[in-house]
């Protein structure tokens, strides 16, 4: 196993580049004043062709996402470092394919080279240990073809202090820590495990979540617990949950009032044929306030959804024939033409009983999030879980 010494990413030498970090997060800098200066805030006195070197160097090296990054001093990570007692040789996520992996060191580097505040650190690091619980990681899901990528939920306080978007635009820009921490998780895929697009990272297409994605579930208008209580922790703790994704789907629904038909349309969401590469489905559904309430208002559970959905998504057998998915693989479990010559003999759907996509009402998640200002909803596809629990971590805060 290599040391963090000797991983890809920033070493100790890229943390003595030239620029003022701490400065520059530091500059009033508001919007307002930003343009009326036209250029740049007007207290800026430091040298802005090193600061300037000093992010070309990074990009450079190929450190970056592909946008710029905050140049990273001693005395910066020092900063990041404080917010956990872990010691930063901590291995928080391996890969042994790859014969690589992420310390706490590596991970607060790339958390403040992704712009975080040093305060966002613990997510950050609840959100490694969450992606090594979860387990695709080490199954090299993240070199995929499909182009897959680590979604996080955060719940609890800790969305408060630290100002995590849970309400309109929550999959979307504008909020510091929503887009960085989620940065912070795709730097340190880069750069602790050298997983670059077009080299060990093979996505065909990929997705925008390789930038970025990361929300908080909107407690405050669920009507129900939220996730990490549903799960076993007290609604006093925070906690981050990490899946693996493929694509974030759109549920537009502001044309009923019956629970049914609201979730015939999130079934078919789920069951789409586009979607089915494997014998069975999984899907995170984030549901809008809106649709949260037309649910809970009908008497309608978590469990009640996750069920109606269970036994309605599905497909009939000529339309999985009509797509070519049909049958399964004897090898990869993938759905596929019943005259492939990979089809598993006796795997073949026929007759009128449709398939179920899904293998059980807990391969659904459900969170709430998003505003309450119409009825639209989204599916996330995930790798899993398909019936096991959701790799609910823990936030710890130092002491």
């Amino acid at each position: 196993m290599t040391t963090a010494s000797n991983l890809p990413g920033p070493p100790a030498a890229a943390l003595n580049l030239p620029g003022p970090p701490a400065a520059a997060l530091n500059l009033p800098g508001p919007p307002a004043a930003a343009s009326q200066a036209g250029v740049a805030d007007p207290s800026l006195t430091e040298d802005s062709a090193a600061v300037r070197r000093a992010i070309e160097y990074y990009a450079d090296q190929g450190w970056t996402d592909g946008l710029p990054v905050v140049p990273v001093t001693e005395s910066y990570l020092a900063e990041f470092l404080a917010q956990t007692d872990r010691d930063p040789a901590d291995v928080l996520l391996a890969m042994p394919h790859l014969n690589r992996e992420c310390t706490v060191r590596l991970a607060a580097i790339n958390a403040a080279l992704a712009g975080c505040r040093p305060e966002y650190l613990p997510v950050v690091l609840a959100a490694w240990e969450s992606l090594a619980a979860e387990g695709y990681a080490t199954r090299a899901i993240w070199q995929s073809t499909t182009g897959t990528a680590p979604f996080l939920i955060v719940n609890g306080p800790v969305c408060e202090r630290i100002g995590l978007n849970s309400k309109g635009n929550v999959f979307g820009s504008g909020f510091r820590a929503n887009a960085t921490i989620g940065r912070a998780i795709r730097l340190g895929v880069i750069n602790a495990f050298g997983l670059r697009p077009r080299e060990l990272d093979q996505a065909t297409q990929g997705t925008p979540a390789k930038y970025t994605a990361c929300m908080a579930e909107n407690e405050e208008e669920s009507p129900w617990a939220p996730l990490h209580v549903e799960f076993g922790l007290d609604p006093a703790d925070s906690a981050v949950t990490a899946l693996t994704i493929r694509s974030t789907l759109h549920v537009e629904a502001r044309h009923t009032q019956m629970p049914e038909q609201l979730a015939t349309d999130i079934g078919g969401t789920i069951s789409r044929t586009g979607a089915l590469v494997h014998e069975t489905t999984s899907a995170l559904l984030v549901l809008s306030p809106e649709h949260a309430r037309l649910f809970h208002n009908a008497g309608w559970s978590k469990e009640d959804v996750r069920q109606y959905l269970y036994e309605n998504a599905v497909r009939t057998p000529a339309e999985l024939a009509a797509a070519g998915k049909d049958a399964l693989s004897s090898r990869t479990r993938w759905r596929l033409p019943s005259d492939h010559p990979d089809a598993q003999p006796g795997s073949a759907v026929n007759g009128d009983v449709p398939v179920r996509m899904l293998n059980s009402p807990a391969a659904v998640l459900i969170v709430v999030a998003g505003a309450g200002n119409a009825g639209v909803s989204a599916i996330v596809e995930t790798m899993g879980p398909r019936g096991g629990p959701p790799p609910v971590t823990k936030v710890h805060m130092a002491p």
